[in-house]
Formats: structure tokens, sequence, C-alpha cells
């Protein structure tokens, strides 16, 4: 036989190779995204277990069950605040009483602060809200997974997820206060009680006079804030509030806020 018979064989085995190694990558792909589907779930639930092993007092593994019920199998835009209720029954939220911290475009002071004094405690500071801080989750219609990827963000739907969850923990956390109740809010902005926030919207309208006695707001300020405690936001936010609940305002710089997590020889209630 002449060597140019066999050329054509030899061109079909080629490409019969070529089809079987597109094929073995193909399906190691899918075995690749499958693997790493699953480990985010597993590293999701693994931080959610180990932030409620932290607390004392509670039954992960049902607290665990009752959160992921809220969502995993809904369309993750059409997850109702209401579908926690049953992580929030099972969290047992327990109150503190004249040290419950609300707060509004200030999260970074707020917390570098709680994370170094003990004079006030925050949603996040407690299990309701630790167990999921800065975290992303949502289910998929038809699929028993967790999902960290994929979700739609905060603005993208009003009932998606994460927004939905922590829309009814700070109901829960505005219905608990108790006490001297502080909000500490942005003075570099226009709107330090914007209707929009949290604060405005879910946990003010639930401080009650039959357990709130006062709220303390602590506008924290900057050489060039552009408000004071007497912006019409803030007159707002006095006349939302529950008849007898007493009001005071006062404009705090941040650098003082700062100085005072950072000395624990200044006493709480001295820090303004």
């Amino acid at each position: 036989m002449e060597r140019g018979e066999h050329g054509a064989p030899r061109k079909k085995s080629r490409s019969r190779c070529c089809v079987c190694f597109l094929a073995v990558l193909a399906i190691l792909g899918i075995i690749a995204l499958v693997l790493a589907l699953t480990l985010r779930h597993k590293q999701f639930h693994t931080t959610f277990r180990e932030r409620c092993e932290k607390a004392e007092g509670y039954d992960c593994q049902k607290l665990w069950r009752a959160f992921e019920q809220a969502y995993v199998g809904r369309d993750p835009c059409q997850v109702p605040m209401e579908a926690y209720d049953p992580f929030i029954a099972e969290a047992h939220f327990k109150p503190a009483c004249n040290r419950m911290l609300f707060w509004s475009k200030t999260k970074d002071v707020v917390h570098d602060f709680t994370n170094k004094r003990d004079c006030f405690v925050t949603l996040e500071d407690t299990l309701l809200g630790s167990v999921v801080d800065g975290l992303t989750w949502c289910g998929k219609e038809g699929s028993s997974e967790t999902f960290t990827t994929g979700c739609p963000g905060w603005t993208d739907c009003v009932n998606n997820s994460v927004r939905s969850f922590w829309n009814r923990a700070s109901a829960a956390f505005g219905e608990a206060a108790c006490g001297d109740v502080t909000a500490m809010l942005n003075g570099s902005i226009e709107t330090p009680f914007s209707p929009y926030s949290i604060f405005a919207s879910i946990e003010a309208p639930r401080l009650s006079s039959s357990r709130v006695k006062k709220l303390n707001v602590v506008l924290v300020t900057q050489p060039d804030s552009v408000t004071n405690c007497e912006t019409a936001s803030l007159k707002d936010l006095q006349k939302e509030l529950d008849r007898g609940i007493v009001y005071n305002c006062q404009e705090v710089p941040e650098a003082k806020v700062q100085e005072c997590a950072s000395n624990s020889h200044i006493a709480c209630g001295a820090c303004w």
C-alpha cells in the first residue's frame, strides 16, 4: 500500500480523539462547577455554624434549618420578610435595655466603637445579625442548595433573600428596644434620617413608648459636615417618634467617637 492510502483513517482517528478530549474537558468543567458550588454552600453553612456557636444556649442546627427554610427552593426575588419569622422565633432575641444602638450610614464608625468598647449593642452584635453579617446568600427555584453567587443585589428587587432578612431582623431589634436607646447618624449628609433607610422605615416606627423612655441621637460630624441637630431631616424623626419618647440630639465629632472607642478609661456615659 502507498502511504497516501492511510491518510483518511488517520484524520478520522485524530478527529475522534479531539471530540473525546473536548467531551472530557466539558465533563470535568461541569464536575468542577458542581464541586465549587457545593464547597461554597458548605463554607456558608460552616461560617453560620461557627458564628452561632460563639453564642451560648442555642441549638445551632435548629437555627440553621429555620434560617434556610426561608429562601431555599424559592425565587430569590420572592422571599418576603415573614419568611424569616421561624428563625427570629428560634433565636430567642434578648434585648439589652439602655444599651441598644441603632445606626444609619455610620456602619464603620459604629462597629469600630462596639468592637473596642462594651458600651452598646448593635443588631450585628447579637446572634440575630452576627451569623450572616457581611454575607450574601439566596436560593433557586427547584433547588435545595444555598447559593452565594448569582444572587440579586440589595436594590435589584425588594423581596430578595438578604434584604428581607435584614428588614425582618431590624424589625425585631426595633420592637425589642427598651430603656434609653441611641442612634448614631451621619452628619455629613443632608438627610441623616433618610426615609429610605432601615432605621427610618423599619426600626424607628417600632420604638414604643411603653418600652423606650428616651432616644439619644448622636450626629457624627466632620469638619466639613453639611448638617446639624436642627436639620429638617431630624425634625422629621422627632415628629415620627412615638408620643412619650423623650428626644435628644448631640453633634459629636467622629474624632471624639474614635478617641472614646480607643480609651477604656473614658466612661461610656462621658463619650458624648
